[in-house]
């Protein structure tokens, strides 16, 4: 049986996200910006949180943990970087795999927005869960990484099928969309994109998740080894590139 992903506002700007396998019965949060939340999401399904998935050490990320922990004995699964605010159960990083129930999860190095960042990747399932690493239309901001480390990073969800479904934590889309504008002006699918998501906030719907083929077309971060990108941006490499693109954003 296919699992059960929740969905929910968290904080001002963060989405929670709950996994649940049917069969099984276990369930596990992806990060968890404010225990609460989560485990009132959790009551009101009648599901029973037995793991904590983090993708880095952030508060917004992993601030919830320990609130979660008390209330339910879950196993805690992060980065080593977590450890900086709390204790882990078991410390992951690239290459390694993590279960719920049956379904396996890949975990991806996607370091740049802190050193440590990881992704959870679900190839059965075509979702993955990215934290910060990549947005709709944008990317995180470079706090510990360096512009190579972080394009490394891109890439490996640039290689990713591109029907996998890209479960990012913050609705930051539509701000996104005017620097991808900004950035990329003559993208067609850009554009067509861009007027989608004014669309939906104006209808109080997410922009996520949101599925990688279309972010490979229209996110300008994702395409800084495009000839296109570096004319008009610069760079002699597409990590150079990149690197523009995200001091430019960090400005705009």
């Amino acid at each position: 049986m296919p699992l059960e992903i929740h969905q929910f506002p968290c904080l001002s700007d963060n989405y929670g996200f709950l996994v649940h396998d049917p069969v099984s019965e276990e369930t596990t949060c992806i990060d968890t910006p404010d225990g609460d939340t989560y485990l009132r999401e959790a009551a009101a399904r009648g599901w029973q949180i037995t793991q904590v998935w983090n993708t880095h050490w952030h508060p917004d990320h992993a601030g919830g943990n320990a609130a979660i922990k008390a209330a339910t004995g879950c196993t805690i699964v992060a980065p080593a970087e977590v450890e900086r605010i709390s204790p882990i159960d078991r410390v992951v990083k690239h290459g390694d795999t993590v279960t719920l129930g049956n379904h396996e999860a890949e975990v991806i190095d996607v370091g740049g927005h802190t050193s440590g960042h990881i992704a959870y990747y679900l190839d059965e399932d075509e979702v993955a869960f990215v934290g910060d690493s990549v947005f709709a239309l944008g990317c995180g901001r470079m706090f510990e990484g360096e512009p190579r480390q972080f394009w490394a990073s891109l890439e490996r969800i640039r290689a990713l099928p591109p029907e996998t479904m890209l479960y990012c934590a913050h609705e930051y889309t539509q701000a996104n969309a005017k620097f991808a504008l900004h950035a990329d002006p003559d993208n067609l699918d850009l554009q067509l994109y861009a007027q989608e998501i004014d669309e939906r906030r104006a209808r109080r719907q997410p922009t996520v998740p949101m599925k990688l083929e279309r972010e490979l077309l229209t996110n300008p971060f994702l395409r800084a080894d495009r000839e296109d990108l570096r004319n008009r941006w610069g760079g002699a490499s597409p990590h150079e590139t990149f690197a523009k693109l995200r001091a430019a954003k960090d400005d705009f």
